[in-house]
């Protein structure tokens, strides 16, 4: 009986984990956008269909052998729309 209990306990709480959702660009104004990666610092946002990406203020929010590359996505109101920062592993690529 336990395990039953257990196991229904599991499945609701990965339930209620899948039916999070993350606010997306394209619905949203570039203000908006910008100021939820200024108040979370860290934010993961939908960038259209199923796709989404985690975008920072600024380098504090990234590991230590990151860099920060300059974020644009789609918004509401403007097809490109500045947010931040995305994180980025590897050879700092200056361009």
């Amino acid at each position: 009986m336990n395990r039953i209990i257990l196991a229904l306990a599991l499945v609701l709480a990965a339930d209620a984990a899948a039916a999070q959702s993350r606010p997306s660009t394209v619905t949203r104004p570039c203000d908006a956008n910008r100021q939820s990666v200024i108040a979370s610092g860290a934010i993961v946002l939908g960038t259209g269909g199923f796709t989404y990406d985690r975008f920072v203020n600024d380098r504090s929010f990234c590991q230590v052998d990151q860099y920060t590359e300059p974020a644009w996505v789609p918004s509401r109101d403007t097809p490109s729309c500045f947010v931040g920062y995305r994180c980025k592993s590897g050879p700092y690529m200056d361009d």
